[in-house]
């Protein structure tokens, strides 16, 4: 099929509402109760109920600065109990924290030596790549994991989806670190774990029990897929084997998609089919899916319903201008769309730094956005887009959200999308979990 011209502004329009809305519903946050406790005892005394007031700060970048009242991490519009634990935000935007929908914390090499890389020329050759790198590292998947998602934290990421490799090279190993990295950070990070055959599920013999093996022992929420036309040529076999063991283990589905051809639409086909067959709806997710770009659009809407209606996910890591999604159609159809950093510091890529704000930054640089309703729904996908993917509650900054949110210095949304500010304070279930950057 011959792809259509595309509108890179047009892939975001549409969606600044969500974040103009939310600030204009602001005054139900404001605590005025908050104004009887003692400023000067800011951080002293006991927490009781594990109440926090974070006050001064302006959510969305509003004009008029508010309290924010957190009672056992959510926040509220009740009056703060004598003894809470008084924050003093002097002023600073106060912003959704950022959902990572799609990254390989398992590949990493961050905070490790350079890595030189070799040439590949393709998914095999980066396969063989990827074993040699983690046969060569000194550190376990967990310490590297750990201090790559740690980092994650400290520059705003409330929540990630995390693929590691399942493959015989590695047996469970990938996972069993993630996992252990997930435990560590259980108070700062919320973590799905997918088990990624990035080997092929039917290519390389030994994987498709690997995966049964993760599923039954509850290492993973989801398992993964891989191209199953074009790489794993096993259209099929390797689609009923995923959606088998989601179906018999009750976990979700996560494929990678790269084909940009019919092999693509041929695929997304399959995974529709089987959703629905299933009754597996909202539990399957689509990574990367490159084929959608390129439809024409009368076929993209077709397609965009037909994913809608079993509320198939979608995620992006905004690649290039003609590779990131048509995310306002899909929002047209309901279908939920979340941005991700894929691979960081691996054997694929030296790029890669895992700050979902400067991902939100990169979306809009490669869909060529420059008014203020777009940047801000950049931060929109980033933000709540990821949390719809993962089934999380959105932060509002309404009575009942998650207390999940990052304090920046700026004037408003637009200008921290482009400027990228120091995270100065990350807060997680109502605690504060970094602070300039580091790790708390």
């Amino acid at each position: 099929m011959v792809p259509p011209p595309l509108s890179r502004r047009g892939m975001l329009a549409g969606g600044a509402a969500t974040l103009a809305g939310a600030t204009a519903a602001l005054g139900v946050t404001a605590n005025q109760a908050a104004a009887d406790t003692d400023a000067g005892a800011a951080g002293r005394g006991p927490h009781h109920g594990k109440a926090v007031v974070f006050r001064n700060v302006r959510p969305f970048g509003a004009k008029t600065p508010v309290d924010l009242t957190v009672i056992d991490g959510r926040i509220t519009d009740r009056a703060a109990p004598k003894g809470a634990r008084i924050i003093d935000g002097d002023g600073r935007i106060a912003l959704p924290s950022l959902v990572d929908a799609h990254i390989h914390p398992d590949k990493t090499t961050w905070g490790g030596d350079w890595v030189t890389r070799k040439p590949a020329r393709g998914i095999a050759e980066y396969c063989a790549q990827d074993v040699e790198l983690f046969r060569s590292q000194s550190r376990t998947v967990g310490e590297r994991a750990y201090g790559l998602m740690a980092h994650a934290v400290s520059r705003g990421t409330r929540a990630m989806r995390a693929h590691a490799d399942v493959a015989p090279a590695y047996g469970l190993k990938g996972l069993e670190g993630v996992a252990e990295a997930r435990e560590r950070l259980d108070h700062a990070l919320d973590v799905q774990i997918v088990g990624f055959p990035q080997h092929g599920v039917i290519r390389t013999p030994g994987t498709a029990k690997l995966l049964e093996d993760a599923a039954r022992s509850g290492l993973v929420d989801m398992i993964g897929g891989i191209d199953p036309i074009s790489f794993d040529n096993a259209l099929d076999e390797q689609l009923d084997l995923v959606f088998r063991l989601a179906d018999r283990y009750d976990v979700g589905v996560d494929i990678h998609l790269h084909d940009r051809d019919d092999k693509g639409i041929r695929v997304l086909r399959g995974i529709i089919e089987r959703t629905k067959a299933l009754s597996l709806r909202g539990k399957v997710t689509v990574s990367h899916v490159f084929c959608l770009p390129f439809l024409a659009e009368a076929e993209l809407d077709a397609m965009a319903a037909d994913l809608g209606e079993q509320d198939i996910a979608l995620t992006t890591v905004s690649p290039n201008e003609s590779l990131v999604l048509p995310i306002a159609k899909l929002r047209e159809h309901g279908v939920r769309v979340g941005l991700g950093s894929d691979g960081v510091r691996d054997s694929w890529s030296p790029f890669g730094n895992a700050d979902m704000l400067h991902r939100t930054h990169i979306l809009g640089w490669v869909t060529d956005v420059r008014l203020d309703e777009e940047l801000n729904d950049c931060y929109t996908v980033g933000a709540h887009g990821g949390a719809d993917v993962m089934g999380l509650d959105r932060v509002t900054f309404q009575p009942g959200d998650p207390a999940d949110f990052l304090l920046v210095r700026g004037e408003c949304t637009p200008q921290v999308v482009v400027d990228m500010p120091q995270r100065d304070m990350v807060v997680h279930g109502g605690q504060v979990v970094a602070r300039g950057g580091e790790l708390v």
